[in-house]
């Protein structure tokens, strides 16, 4: 399964952010402070409200920075097959990936083993298949059937 890990660490940029906001309104108050009219402060303060505002949001957007692309499912969980039980045999059913000439399959100690092409492998128990073989390998539109007898 793919993994994603955040470029920013949420401790530093919580800490980074409220550093950058003091600097800049030490900058506004050092120019109102040159200034000699109350216009100058009521602006500085309209600016700090600005700047807090504008810093929050580009904490929360930093923070909530999402992948890019979407991890991909373990191919597990979206893999089904069918294994039916007769009365000396057992047939299984399943999609696998690839042309006929690339599937592999065996059958070891109740245990079935399929390989098929782009990194496609499966283990399927089969219970009481301790002494049977694999009688019968169709694939036919990417399904392969199995008899197990």
């Amino acid at each position: 399964m793919s993994t994603y890990k955040s470029a920013y660490n949420e401790k530093t940029v919580s800490q980074v952010v409220p550093i950058v906001i003091i600097g800049l309104v030490g900058a506004l108050y050092f120019v109102a402070a040159r200034g000699d009219n109350d216009v100058s402060f009521i602006l500085i303060g309209i600016g700090a409200l600005v700047l807090i505002f504008w810093a929050r949001v580009i904490k929360r957007t930093i923070l909530s920075n999402a992948p890019r692309f979407t991890p991909r499912e373990q191919e597990t969980k979206n893999w089904m097959y069918d294994l039916f039980q007769g009365d000396s045999e057992y047939v299984f059913v399943a999609e696998v990936p690839g042309p006929e000439d690339k599937i592999i399959v065996r059958l070891i100690e109740e245990m079935l083993y399929i390989r098929g092409s782009g990194g496609f492998y499966r283990e399927v128990p089969v219970k009481g298949a301790s002494q049977m073989q694999i009688s019968d390998f169709q694939y036919k539109n990417g399904v392969l059937t199995l008899r197990i007898s």
